[in-house]
């Protein structure tokens, strides 16, 4: 995998590692992985979006992976990981992403980011039985 770049961006009060692939200044992918895994699990897809012409971002969300564990990781939310996630796209001047995942992480941040008004519209593929693929604006 050593087309695939590793870096830590602070956010939150943590270090947050990222695995990515790709252009800057092309349209961006972020993929999301499931519990208990990390963005490894994402690998092959991110190396096929790469080389379609997009940017690839998988973070290890806090706690897993090599991103730093929070000092009371027994009360993190899903509203701690959404924020985390926004805090990252900010730190990387992305302001708009489509995003990919394999878990109720996206299905259940969908509604709250309608609400607030950070989705801008959604695709639903059912690669597997829960696939989501989301189009976020920062």
């Amino acid at each position: 995998m050593e087309e695939i770049d590793h870096k830590f961006v602070e956010v939150n009060g943590l270090k947050l590692h990222i695995a990515e692939i790709g252009s800057g200044f092309s349209p961006v992918v972020v993929f999301l992985h499931g519990f208990p895994e990390i963005w490894y699990s994402w690998r092959y897809q991110m190396i096929a979006v790469g080389k379609a012409g997009y940017r690839a971002i998988a973070p290890d969300f806090r706690g897993y992976g090599l991103s730093d564990q929070p000092t009371q990781p027994e009360k993190t939310t899903l509203l701690d990981l959404v924020s985390d996630l926004l805090a990252l796209l900010d730190a990387l001047s992305i302001s708009k992403v489509f995003i990919q995942s394999s878990e109720i992480f996206m299905r259940e941040s969908l509604s709250f980011g309608k609400k607030e008004g950070w989705v801008e519209s959604q695709v639903i593929l059912f690669l597997n039985e829960s696939a989501v693929t989301m189009q976020v604006k920062v």
